[in-house]
């Protein structure tokens, strides 16, 4: 696999078999859908980022499944500001949406010397063993990404995760895109339940960062919970080679599979 996404034009990408979904193998898994969104917020607003703004938060909602196909992405401000702006981004098929991304844009400020944080550590990647339990999901895309964790409770687990696949056939894309092409893979890394016996699909997914990923890991800190009527959490803190650079939540919609 060369890509998870073609370019064709300034809007319009064709995904490719790498992107094979964890539900369903003949749709895409939305994890690189989410890391395309963030590529066309930072293109779209690359000049207001030159000029000192940088990715805070980053809010997605999934508003339905997706075939492995072509689709189109758009950008536009709906909160313009000088400190702080709102930008949104959409990812359509057919012309139905299907994902999309409100961003908050945040000016930077020197705050070094009053950093920190009360997060637990994360052993580093070479701590860890290889992760196989992958193999417990149907689908390409959970295929090309090395893993490295170690499960500590049912729903519990710490580990490292890198994609092998780039986002995009020969155009460069940020180390920020590059993990978060990823990152709904939380919600899979650990199910309290196999997906044979469970539906939790999320439904949205918030980062906040605390500091733009660099490097070629991402650390999963990640918990899960499942309520009592059908709803549930995965609630992850992320981490680079240098430490914690913010937490990621996940919304499900849980029910027993159909017998």
């Amino acid at each position: 696999m060369t890509s998870y996404f073609e370019r064709l034009d300034d809007t319009h990408f064709r995904a490719t078999p790498a992107v094979g979904g964890a539900w369903d193998p003949t749709e895409q898994h939305i994890a690189p859908a989410l890391g395309l969104l963030t590529h066309t917020v930072e293109r779209a607003f690359a000049g207001r980022l030159a000029d000192g703004l940088q990715l805070g938060r980053l809010s997605f909602d999934i508003l339905g499944t997706l075939p492995i196909d072509v689709v189109e992405l758009e950008a536009h401000v709906l909160r313009p500001g000088r400190t702080v702006e709102l930008v949104e981004a959409r990812l359509s098929h057919g012309g139905r949406a299907a994902a999309t991304l409100r961003a908050w844009l945040m000016a930077r400020h020197d705050t070094e010397d009053i950093a920190g944080d009360a997060f637990d550590p994360m052993p580093c990647v070479d701590e860890f063993p290889e992760w196989n339990e992958f193999d417990i999901w149907p689908g390409e895309f959970v295929h090309t990404v090395d893993a490295r964790g170690r499960r500590l409770a049912p729903g519990r687990l710490q580990g490292w995760l890198r994609p092998r696949v780039p986002l995009l056939a020969d155009e460069p894309i940020s180390p920020t895109v590059r993990l978060l092409s990823i990152l709904d893979i939380a919600n899979g890394i650990t199910p309290r339940l196999p997906p044979q016996e469970l539906l939790f699909p999320n439904i949205d997914l918030t980062a906040h960062l605390i500091a733009q990923p660099q490097g070629e890991w991402l650390g999963f800190d990640t918990t899960v919970a499942y309520g009592g009527t059908g709803l549930g959490v995965t609630h992850t803190v992320l981490h680079d080679e240098r430490g914690v650079i913010g937490t990621c939540v996940q919304g499900l919609t849980v029910r027993p599979r159909p017998r």
